[in-house]
């Protein structure tokens, strides 16, 4: 899991059928955790918005994180922080 800000959204209106009705998001890894690459779409259930610090489960642990465990999930936002000291 890493900590990461979402800094946008995706809009996609054809998709797989599992994904129907979820939203996406553009995060960034923080601080440290930049290492793990640059910007990176994750699926949202959690409600998430433009600006907030999140925690990112993925591979399959993505997909059990969201509850999709049939979709096509790399990545998914399963937390919002609530204090970011230090992140950066």
């Amino acid at each position: 899991m890493i900590a990461a800000k979402v800094v946008g959204s995706i809009v996609s209106t054809r998709k797989s059928e599992n994904l129907i009705g979820n939203k996406f998001m553009i995060v960034e890894p923080v601080g440290a955790m930049k290492g793990h690459g640059d910007q990176f779409v994750a699926i949202d259930n959690i409600g998430a918005g433009v600006g907030e610090y999140v925690l990112v489960a993925q591979g399959s642990a993505a997909r059990i994180g969201c509850g999709l465990d049939s979709a096509p999930v790399d990545a998914a936002i399963v937390g919002i922080i609530d204090d970011a000291g230090g992140l950066e």
